[in-house]
């Protein structure tokens, strides 16, 4: 079978599954695991993200919604040159990929018109629950309930550690900096097991802007910076948004982010989320050590 992977969670799963040959072509997020770079790239970004700040990108972004036009684009010639059995996109978010109707649009006008799934989670279990999708779509189900379980297996330990904390810190996370989004989906149900409470996400709801006084009045021990498609270093370099501010309060010096690798895993376009429940425990338990 030949795969496209129009999002970096999806070719995460592809490669998890063994299907990494299988992988022809690629967006070019798609930074991991390594050989994912070495793939055909067949989408782009159609404004230039690269150097700009959080707040420059959401200027641009907003602009460019409001105008109607796309933010991304499939290249059907390269599409077409890869010649896909099966297209793995999303239709969760606008502004991180191209979107679901447009994938379609494209692959309608390509010959013998390839499979589409589309990958759209709003809980934990749902991320599970697409492994095992793309697994029944490329013939390989038995794989897919293997790395499942294992995942469910790490998911679990990390559950059952955290449930003897004595302290759960009340913690908010940020998934935008400027301006400011909660993180929300699967990142309160993921603060929760890791043995947090997070005082401002709802599981299963989207993000949502909110505003400083809002997280003031929530009075968070801890805030974990986690801008959606960041990288530890560039989270770090603009960390002094929430930092370097006043209205942090108490818990300025603890504000933080987590990646426990390239990209960023706690992004809903990563499939390392059990990766990230550890790094929120661990995180969690120097809290807790103060």
């Amino acid at each position: 079978m030949r795969i496209v992977s129009l999002l970096p969670a999806a070719t995460e799963i592809c490669f998890a599954l063994g299907l990494g040959d299988e992988v022809v072509g690629v967006s070019p997020e798609c930074d991991f695991p390594r050989a994912a770079r070495e793939k055909p790239i067949v989408s782009h970004a159609l404004l230039q993200y690269e150097g700009k700040t959080s707040g420059e990108t959401s200027r641009m972004v907003g602009d460019r919604v409001e105008s109607g036009e796309a933010l991304y684009q499939v290249d059907e010639s390269a599409l077409r040159s890869s010649g896909p059995d099966l297209i793995l996109t999303q239709g969760l978010c606008d502004v991180c990929a191209p979107t679901l109707g447009d994938v379609e649009d494209v692959a309608r006008r390509l010959p013998g018109t390839p499979a589409i799934e589309s990958l759209d989670p709003h809980r934990l279990e749902d991320m599970l629950q697409d492994i095992l999708r793309v697994g029944r779509a490329c013939a390989i189900e038995a794989r897919a309930v293997e790395v499942v379980a294992a995942l469910r297996e790490r998911i679990d330990l990390v559950a059952e550690r955290a449930s003897t904390a004595l302290v759960r810190p009340k913690t908010v996370c940020l998934e935008w900096l400027d301006p400011l989004f909660l993180g929300g989906h699967w990142v309160p149900e993921m603060v929760g097991l890791a043995g947090g409470v997070d005082v401002m996400g709802r599981a299963g709801e989207k993000s949502r802007r909110v505003e400083r006084h809002e997280v003031v009045a929530a009075s968070p021990d801890a805030a974990v910076l986690m801008p959606c498609g960041f990288d530890l270093d560039r989270t770090r370099k603009e960390s002094s948004i929430v930092t370097g501010t006043r209205w942090c309060g108490s818990w300025t010096a603890r504000a933080t982010s987590t990646d426990p690798g390239p990209g960023s895993s706690t992004d809903w376009r990563s499939s390392r989320t059990s990766c990230s429940l550890i790094s929120f425990r661990n995180r969690r338990k120097r809290l807790r050590r103060g």
